[in-house]
């Protein structure tokens, strides 16, 4: 059974940093694509982050609003996303999810979330 498990959120500061884990079982997560994705209260799901692991070192893709101070790593089964210099406006419930398909927009595995709140 596959199944991704974010864990490590909670309520920061303005320019704090945290860091996200998403454990996968089920599935070796080294050979799917792997999204971060967030979503605020009242607002659509958007894309923050993808990756993808090769042999000859991978694929990643940042949205704009968070490139530069989010980082996507992965070590054996889970996946992290670093995230420095939080803003309020990274307030959201974070999902991790997985894909056997790269590139891709739509992901097959999907984690229940984890709530980040960045207060100013």
């Amino acid at each position: 059974q596959v199944q991704l498990v974010e864990s490590g959120g909670g309520t920061v500061q303005a320019g704090d940093s945290l860091k996200l884990s998403c454990a996968a079982s089920g599935m070796v997560l080294s050979m799917f694509a792997v999204g971060w994705f967030r979503q605020a209260p009242g607002k659509a799901r958007e894309f923050v982050a993808a990756v993808k692991w090769s042999s000859g070192g991978g694929f990643t893709d940042y949205a704009d609003s968070v490139k530069g101070r989010f980082t996507v790593d992965r070590d054996k089964n889970i996946v992290f996303l670093q995230m420095k210099s939080l803003q309020p406006e990274d307030t959201a419930v974070y999902y991790c999810a997985a894909d056997s398909r790269w590139p891709t927009t739509t992901y097959q595995f999907w984690g229940q979330g984890t709530q980040v709140t960045v207060s100013s």
